[in-house]
C-alpha cells in the first residue's frame, strides 16, 4: 500500500495522472479568461426580467442581443404584439447633450426604469441624477434632480428596542397615543390635554411605543418589554487608508444560548386606564413575539409566539374583555417547526387563517377554523413541497403558489406555479413545460410571463393565460451557437444513491473546456449543505464563479444536496438537527463514488472540497471527519464553531439549552484531528460570521501542532476570498491534488 502511494506521489508531481499536463500557466490563463469569455452577453435573451405596466395588460423587458447590444422592448398582452419601448438612439443622444458620460445608444443603462400606462413617459436614474423622458417620435428630456442617498437600515443582527416609534391617533381622531418615559399615554386631539395611562413602565421593563388602537378606537394593545444586557462582536479594520490608523466596529450580535428580552401584551382601555395582563403560561419561553393585530371586531388582538428552541410555534389570540389566552394555531414539532418558512394569511371574513406546515413529511396549505383553532382540511397534499405563495384571492377563493417535486418525471427540485382552490379542488398547473420556471404574473392575475430552463437548456420565456397556463406567445429563447462556440460544456446533472442505498441525490459535474475523457481528472467539490435551502443550481447560467473557473484548471468540479437540506421532505432535512457534524458527508461521498464508478476518468484517490459560511464549516470538518475520502480543503469564513455563530440560524438546527451537539459539530474542539492539507480564509471584517470562529480554530490548531495555512483579508466581509483568495484557492489545489507547482503570478497574462 506504502509503495503504491509512492508511485502516485511521483506520477503526479510528474504532471498529472494520465500524463496531461494540468494546472499550467495555460490553464490559468483560461481559467481567469473565462468569466470574460463565458458570459451573458453571448446568450442573447438568457436574461429576461419582465415588468408589468401598472393598470394595463402590457409589460416591459430588456434582452441581449446577437452582437451584444441591449434592447428595450414592450408587449401587449391582449394583441400579443412587441415593439421597441423607446427610440434608443434618441435618448442616448438627449443623455449625452445633457453631459452624462459613456452613453452608448446599444448598451443603454437605465436605473430604476418606471413606464407610465401609456408607455409615453419613462423615469429612471443614469450618472447619480433622475429623469424624465417624454418617450414620443420628439422626445423631451429632463433632470429631476439629484438620486437621494439610499436609506440607513440597521445591521440585520440589531434588535429593535422599539423607542421609537411615532405618536398615533385613533381611528375616530379624538386621541394620539404615545410613550413618554417608558410609559403609555394619550392626548386628546381636540385641547391637547394629557393624560398617564401606565405607571409601571422602566429602563429595564418599559412599554414599547409601537401602539395599535382597536378599530372602535376604545383600547390600546402594546408590548411591555422586559430588557437583556446584548452581546456585541468588535472587529478591528486594520487597513481603513493609506497611513491611516485602525479602527474598531462594535456589532451587536446574539449567539446561542444568550438570555433574550421578553414581550409582554398588553391592552389598556383608554377611558378608565386600566390594563389587561395576561397569563404567559402559552408564551413562557420566548425566542421572539410579533404583534400585536386587533381583531376587526375590537374583541381581541393576536400575536405569535416562537418558542426558544423552536419546538413550538403558535398564533395566539388575547380577549379583550378579560385577558385570557387561547392557541388559534398551535404547530409543534419533536426536533423544529421551520418557522422561517410559515406562511399565514388570516382571511377577511375573521373565521378562517390559512397556514402552512410540515406535519405530513411536507410542506402544505391547511384551513384552520379560528373558533375551534382546529383545521378544517387540508388545501395541498401530495408528496410534493409548496415553496411559497404567491397571492391568495379571496374573492375567487383561489391560491396562487409554487412547488416542487410535484412532477415525478423531472428533477425533484424544479419549481413550477400553480392554483388551486381553497377547498384544495381545481389544482392546475400554470408552467407545464420542462425545467425549472421563474414567472411573473400581471397585476390582475390575468397573465404570467413565465422563464423555464435547466443548467444544460438555454431559457426559454413565454407568455401564459393565468387561468389554466395555456401559452400565448414566445416572447424571448435563448441561443447558445455563440457560447458553445467559444467552447463551453454544458454542466451534467448526476444522480446516485446517497448513504442508504436508495435516496437520490441530485447534483451538477463541471469538466474543463478542454476535457479529455482518456485522462485522469481529481475531482474538487464545492460544497453548501447548510440546513434551510437547497443549493445545487437548476437554472441555465453561463458562468458559475463558483465552479467554472476552476475547472478549467485541470479538474471536475461537481456540487450536490445531500440529507439535511431542504425542500425533499421534512424527514430527509431533519438529518440535520442536532447533527451539524454530518454535514451530509456520507451522501456527497456515496454521490462521488458512483460517479466514479460510472466515469472512470474521475480520480477518487485525489478529491478536495471547499466552501464558505456553512461551507466553510463543512469543508473543514470533511478533513477533520473523512480524511480517508477528502484529501484537502478550502475553509473561506467558517462558522467553524457555532457557539461562536448567530443565535437564529444556529439554535434552529442544534436547539436549545446549548449542549453536546454544539461541542460535537465544533472544528474548534476537532481540530487535534487534522491530517490533510487545510487553507482558512477569513474577512476581518465579518460580520456575518464571527472571525473569531476561524480564528480559534487556528489557536487550536497551532496547540496542537498542525501544519495549516491562513489567509486574512484586511477590510473583507464575509467571502469565499474575492479574487486573492480565489488564485489562493487554485494554487491550493493544484498544489495538493495533482502535486503541481502553480505558476507565478505575475506570469498570469489572460
Amino acid at each position: 500500500m506504502k509503495h503504491s502511494k509512492l508511485i502516485l506521489s511521483v506520477v503526479m508531481l510528474a504532471g498529472g495522472l494520465g500524463g496531461m499536463a494540468q494546472g499550467t500557466l495555460e490553464d490559468y490563463n483560461r481559467a481567469y479568461g473565462l468569466a470574460k469569455k463565458y458570459n451573458y452577453g453571448q446568450v442573447p435573451n438568457a436574461r429576461i426580467n419582465p415588468q408589468w405596466i401598472e393598470g394595463t395588460d402590457s409589460f416591459w423587458y430588456i434582452a441581449d442581443k446577437e452582437d451584444g447590444s441591449k434592447e428595450y422592448t414592450v408587449v401587449d398582452a391582449r394583441s400579443l404584439r412587441s415593439r421597441a419601448l423607446l427610440d434608443q438612439k434618441a435618448l442616448a443622444a438627449a443623455l449625452a447633450e445633457c453631459g452624462v458620460d459613456d452613453v452608448k445608444a446599444e448598451d443603454l443603462r437605465l436605473e430604476r426604469l418606471h413606464v407610465s400606462r401609456g408607455a409615453d413617459t419613462l423615469r429612471f436614474n443614469r450618472g447619480g441624477e433622475m429623469w424624465t423622458y417624454v418617450n414620443k417620435k420628439k422626445g423631451k428630456l429632463e433632470k429631476r434632480g439629484a438620486v437621494p442617498p439610499p436609506p440607513e437600515y440597521p445591521h440585520w443582527m440589531v434588535v429593535d428596542e422599539e423607542k421609537d416609534g411615532a405618536p398615533v391617533t385613533s381611528p375616530d381622531g379624538k386621541y394620539t397615543a404615545f410613550v413618554r418615559d417608558n410609559n403609555l399615554w394619550v392626548r386628546t386631539n381636540d385641547g391637547g390635554k394629557e393624560r398617564q395611562l401606565t405607571k409601571d413602565g422602566t429602563l429595564a421593563n418599559y412599554y414599547s411605543s409601537y401602539i395599535y388602537w382597536s378599530p372602535d378606537s376604545r383600547k390600546i394593545a402594546l408590548n411591555k418589554i422586559k430588557s437583556v444586557e446584548k452581546r456585541y462582536v468588535y472587529y478591528v479594520e486594520s487597513s481603513p487608508a493609506q497611513g491611516s490608523q485602525p479602527v474598531l466596529h462594535k456589532q451587536e450580535y446574539a449567539k446561542p444560548g444568550d438570555e433574550l428580552r421578553f414581550k409582554l401584551p398588553v391592552i389598556v382601555d383608554v377611558e378608565s386606564g386600566e390594563g389587561l395582563v395576561p397569563d404567559t403560561k402559552l408564551f413562557a419561553s420566548q425566542f421572539d413575539l410579533s404583534g400585536p393585530e386587533w381583531n376587526a371586531d375590537s374583541k381581541g388582538i393576536t400575536f405569535e409566539y416562537n418558542e426558544r428552541g423552536h419546538k413550538n410555534y403558535r398564533i395566539l389570540e388575547m380577549s379583550a374583555d378579560n385577558g385570557t389566552v387561547r392557541p388559534l394555531v398551535d404547530e409543534t414539532h419533536d426536533k423544529y417547526v421551520n418557522w422561517l418558512r410559515i406562511f399565514r394569511h388570516k382571511l377577511s371574513d375573521g373565521k378562517r387563517i390559512i397556514w402552512s406546515s410540515e406535519r405530513d413529511n411536507y410542506n402544505h396549505l391547511y384551513m384552520y377554523d379560528r373558533a375551534s383553532g382546529k383545521p378544517t382540511h387540508q388545501i395541498t397534499r401530495g408528496d410534493w413541497y409548496v415553496r411559497r405563495i404567491i397571492k391568495v384571492d379571496e374573492e375567487n377563493g383561489k391560491i396562487y403558489f409554487t412547488a416542487n417535486g410535484v412532477n415525478k418525471d423531472e428533477d425533484p427540485y424544479f419549481i413550477r406555479y400553480y392554483v388551486i382552490g381553497f377547498d384544495g379542488t381545481g389544482m392546475k398547473d400554470l408552467t407545464p413545460a420542462p425545467g425549472t420556471h421563474t414567472a411573473t404574473f400581471s397585476p390582475d392575475f390575468k397573465y404570467l410571463v413565465d422563464t423555464y430552463s435547466t443548467v444544460s437548456d438555454a431559457p426559454v420565456t413565454v407568455l401564459r393565460d393565468a387561468a389554466d397556463g395555456r401559452e400565448l406567445m414566445k416572447v424571448a429563447e435563448a441561443d447558445l451557437s455563440a457560447l458553445i462556440a467559444a467552447g463551453w460544456k454544458a454542466p451534467e446533472v448526476f444522480v446516485a444513491p446517497g448513504r442508504d442505498g436508495k435516496t437520490p441525490m441530485w447534483g451538477v459535474i463541471y469538466r474543463p473546456s478542454n476535457f479529455d475523457e482518456s485522462k485522469k481528472y481529481p475531482v474538487v467539490e464545492y460544497i453548501y449543505q447548510g440546513p434551510g435551502d437547497q443549493y445545487v443550481p437548476k437554472s441555465f447560467i453561463a458562468f458559475n464563479r463558483n465552479m467554472s473557473a476552476l475547472a478549467e484548471l485541470g479538474f471536475v468540479v461537481v456540487m450536490v444536496d445531500g440529507m439535511g437540506t431542504s425542500f425533499r421532505t421534512r424527514e430527509f432535512e431533519n438529518v440535520c438537527y442536532k447533527n451539524l457534524v454530518d454535514a451530509g458527508l456520507p451522501d456527497h461521498i456515496a454521490w462521488i463514488k458512483a460517479a466514479g464508478e460510472k466515469y472512470p476518468y474521475l480520480d477518487i484517490d485525489r478529491v478536495g472540497i471547499y466552501g464558505a459560511s456553512a461551507g466553510g464549516q463543512e469543508s473543514t470538518t470533511a478533513v477533520l471527519r473523512h480524511p480517508e475520502f477528502y484529501k484537502a480543503a478550502y475553509s473561506a469564513c467558517g462558522c467553524q464553531d457555532n457557539r461562536m455563530d448567530k443565535i437564529w440560524w444556529n439554535e434552529q438546527w442544534l436547539g436549545y439549552p446549548v449542549d453536546e451537539s454544539y461541542i460535537e459539530a465544533s472544528n474548534v474542539e476537532n481540530a487535534h484531528l487534522l491530517t490533510r492539507p487545510l487553507m482558512l480564509v477569513v474577512g476581518e471584517l465579518d460580520d456575518n460570521v464571527d472571525p473569531a470562529s476561524t480564528m480559534q480554530v487556528v489557536d487550536a490548531l497551532i496547540k496542537a501542532n498542525k501544519d495549516f495555512e491562513l489567509v486574512v483579508l484586511p477590510g473583507v466581509a464575509h467571502t469565499l476570498g474575492e479574487s486573492f483568495g480565489d488564485h489562493k484557492r487554485y494554487d491550493f489545489f493544484v498544489r495538493h491534488l495533482m502535486g503541481v507547482n502553480p505558476p507565478a503570478w505575475d506570469k498570469i497574462t489572460y
